[in-house]
């Protein structure tokens, strides 16, 4: 009876989950992919193949977008990596244990608000007469107001931005369960920083460093607004092609060919980084 009660509760437990899963990734997923691989002969009428797939590699600026939204996101990943491990470790291992909810809170605040906000947060420092541009004209570094929005810096900017508390938390996660006696031994043994970082920290973080890049590099590589309103019309972003195909073009068939691409490219990407750094998905799962 009370294995007959337990998988039970696990089935109710397991069950919203599941159909969260099924219902609003697996299906719609498949129903994209379904789409894809329909071609237009005629008003109303469709036949099935790989034709979409075809037009897109015949076509050198969709290649060269995809390319670019993956360099970019890849960017932004190692950045927001560069910047959260330090404060990760401050507040999995430095900080008083009284202060370490607080610090946490305030990596938190930025997602109180929508990435929309956040986005024309950015544009009101940087626009030609916003703060960035004025302090400047103030401390006479420039003669003139200077337009900072609408190129890549400001783009990967944002994104760091909107990105960073997503390799945190990972970081934090596993960071915080490293005994303090593993750097101690380290330090004792002779290492310097460097070398207790590189051979003990680093080791013991890898987990939570490559959860955190595959979650900084899809949100990125799946990013819309962001780009769009900090890049303007000089941003090239995998997204927006997707978005005009749908609504712009109302070529659906396109759109989810697209998607499709999108979402292969960026898993593919996500295996090469897991082989070359000798991790899995799902022990990374397992130890974060």
């Amino acid at each position: 009876m009370r294995s007959d009660a337990g998988k039970l509760s696990l089935i109710l437990l397991m069950a919203p989950f599941a159909l969260w899963i099924l219902l609003l990734i697996v299906l719609p997923q498949l129903g994209i992919g379904y789409v894809s691989l329909r071609e237009k002969v005629g008003p109303g009428q469709f036949t099935f193949g790989f034709g979409n797939y075809l037009d897109f590699l015949g076509e050198p600026i969709y290649w060269n977008t995809l390319l670019r939204t993956a360099w970019m996101s890849i960017l932004v990943t190692i950045l927001a990596l560069l910047v959260g491990f330090p404060v990760a470790y401050y507040i999995a291992k430095m900080a008083r244990q009284r202060s370490r909810a607080a610090l946490f809170l305030l990596c938190l605040i930025p997602l109180w608000v929508s990435d929309l906000v956040r986005a024309f947060g950015w544009i009101v420092l940087l626009r030609e007469t916003g703060l960035v541009s004025g302090a400047l004209q103030w401390a006479g570094l420039i003669s003139g107001p200077v337009e900072l929005l609408y190129n890549d810096v400001t783009v990967v900017i944002g994104l760091v931005y909107t990105v960073v508390l997503f390799m945190i938390v990972p970081l934090v996660s596993t960071l915080d369960g490293m005994d303090d006696a593993l750097l101690e031994a380290g330090y004792n043994l002779g290492g310097s920083r460097l070398t207790v970082f590189r051979r003990i920290i680093v080791p013991y973080a890898m987990p939570g460093i490559v959860a955190g890049c595959i979650i900084t590099f899809m949100l990125t590589a799946g990013s819309y607004l962001t780009p769009i309103l900090l890049g303007g019309k000089n941003s090239s972003w995998f997204t927006e092609q997707i978005y005009n195909q749908f609504i712009t073009r109302y070529n659906w068939e396109a759109g989810a060919t697209f998607g499709v691409l999108l979402l292969g490219f960026t898993s593919l990407v996500i295996w090469l980084g897991l082989k070359l750094t000798g991790q899995s998905l799902a022990t990374t799962v397992a130890k974060d």
